[in-house]
């Protein structure tokens, strides 16, 4: 069990960390898995979230603490768990952001982190359905393709934004994302496209330097014993049994465990703040104050209407009806089971005066009141709207010694002043679209919130009630230069060798948009650096 790379984590950046280090066949290389195969079917079938969130052999079902800022709600925050990680279970959106995102983290002092910097790693992951462009990839093995099925409803909901002013638009993905139109997504010829099947089960099997543990959840760090700051491997449980894996001279330990999972293997090896570390029964190996810090999320703050025509909640309330939708998945691979989380995208600016959009929309022709169950006895959408950058921050940190349990989660939600008012005027921007030309007609009321929210006040009452998260956790081992910075710009745990970090959690801020592709290029970016510090490390 010695082994040049141990990558933590087979998820969105895992999965291409452990495919490009393993092209090396000189370079043995084991990946780390807490959860099973992505064998479940449903994991390939793009509607299939619905059976595999919640589920704990697929999901690791964390929940939040109760929050003040959602009126003490405690929110579900489904992770992957299985190969693949999040993207076997997630809406398969495909949105990279803003360049500006990227920009900004090169104006931290992230040097190779600007747009200009990303764009061709993106571009190298990416097998997009039109083939390679100037800002797309034509044969990088994760499959992009364009959303499949157009409603009256769907091109209403379009056309609703385009008269509050936001341009039509048929490519979220070239660094200017402002507009509405159709979500890509990752999935081809109607199954998803998760990291593991785009990166890890094309050379599973092909390259003996490859070792898979699945089950395999990760206990903590191994450090030399002349060098307390040094890693040599990982300790691990395998199907209930301890085992360790050590590194050969001059090899490294990747966490790419996400934004919850990352932080807390650096904090029970006795990485992180001190008073943290000592109060959960942890010796303090590396004082690292920004381990578990800085934590943000995207808030989605879901308003639901009945309209007029028909919607997915009929054909799902009808057996016949879900039986037909059944058939053509299965005969054509088409249908609404083809289909990613939401339908329609749309990145607006909420008020004048902003240099790119400060909120996006989800569209879904359903609804329900919780994603995952039931659907409501009436045709009906859902508009979900949130906040692209904010400026709440919480925090995961553990509270035993042992990785097993669960670490404490606080994600701060609406703590900020400036969150409360975007989340104002996010709700207002929803509600006038359904008064636009394009979308009112088909508009029968508003189900939520259930009382009208006239002022400010009640906007953002609505906002705290209703709120939700959108499953983009980030920035928990955040890359910097600063003292409270985790990792370097070449994602080295700062003040340990041989450990870097590379998914997430290393995020100086949180993208403006779906973060699953965000995460892929960073898995793209770390191999790259590691691959030269090697090379120059021998020459």
């Amino acid at each position: 069990m010695e082994f040049d790379y141990i990558i933590v984590g087979a998820g969105s950046a895992g999965c291409v960390l452990a495919n490009r280090l393993s092209a090396d066949a000189s370079k043995h290389v084991l990946l780390l898995e807490a959860g099973g195969k992505d064998r479940n079917p449903w994991i390939h079938i793009p509607t299939g979230y619905f059976k595999t969130m919640h589920n704990p052999k697929t999901d690791w079902c964390y929940k939040t603490e109760p929050e003040a800022g959602l009126n003490g709600r405690s929110l579900d925050w489904p992770r992957g768990r299985t190969l693949g990680g999040s993207s076997s279970i997630n809406g398969l959106l495909y949105v990279r952001g803003q360049s500006h995102d990227y920009d900004h983290w090169a104006q931290f002092g992230n040097r190779g982190w600007s747009w200009e910097d990303v764009l061709p790693l993106f571009k190298r992951s990416e097998s997009h359905q039109d083939g390679e462009s100037q800002f797309h990839g034509g044969d990088g093995g994760l499959a992009v393709s364009h959303m499949r099925t157009a409603t009256p409803l769907s091109e209403a909901f379009i056309e609703a934004a385009v008269e509050m002013g936001v341009p039509r638009t048929n490519d979220f993905n070239t660094g200017d994302n402002e507009g509405a139109g159709y979500f890509q997504q990752t999935a081809k010829s109607g199954l998803r496209c998760s990291s593991a099947k785009a990166f890890l089960t094309p050379i599973r099997g092909k390259r003996k330097n490859l070792t898979v543990e699945t089950h395999a959840v990760t206990t903590g760090l191994i450090f030399a014993e002349d060098d307390p700051r040094a890693v040599t491997g990982v300790s691990f449980q395998s199907k209930g049994a301890p085992r360790t894996a050590t590194l050969r001279p001059g090899g490294e330990v990747i966490l790419s465990a996400g934004a919850i999972g990352s932080p807390q293997i650096l904090e029970v090896s006795g990485i992180g703040r001190g008073e943290v570390l000592r109060r959960a029964g942890v010796e303090v190996r590396h004082e690292l104050q920004g381990v578990g810090e800085d934590l943000q999320d995207h808030l989605q703050i879901r308003l639901i209407y009945e309209v007029n025509v028909p919607t997915l909640n009929d054909a799902i309330n009808n057996i016949f009806r879900r039986g037909l939708i059944g058939a053509e998945y299965v005969l054509r691979r088409t249908g609404p089971m083809s289909l990613g989380a939401s339908q329609v995208c749309i990145f607006a600016r909420s008020m004048e005066g902003l240099e790119t959009p400060d909120i996006q929309f989800h569209f879904q022709p359903l609804s329900a009141d919780k994603p995952g169950i039931q659907m409501h006895p009436f045709s009906g959408f859902t508009s979900s709207v949130c906040q692209l950058r904010p400026e709440s921050r919480g925090t995961v940190h553990i509270n035993s010694p042992d990785a097993v349990d669960y670490p404490k989660i606080v994600p701060n939600y609406l703590s900020a002043k400036a969150d409360q008012l975007c989340a104002i005027r996010a709700v207002k921007f929803a509600r006038a679209m359904t008064r636009s030309d394009a979308l009112s007609p088909f508009v029968v009321r508003e189900h939520l919130p259930a009382e009208p929210p006239e002022t400010d006040e009640a906007c953002l009452e609505a906002a705290r009630n209703l709120a939700q998260t959108i499953y983009h956790p980030t920035s928990t081992c955040r890359m910097g230069q600063d003292d409270s910075a985790v990792v370097d710009e070449r994602l080295r745990v700062r003040g340990i060798g041989n450990l870097r970090v590379a998914d997430a959690s290393i995020m100086p801020t949180i993208t403006s948009g779906n973060t699953n592709a965000p995460s892929i290029m960073i898995g793209e970016k770390a191999a790259e650096m590691i691959r030269k510090d090697r090379s120059a490390s021998v020459s």
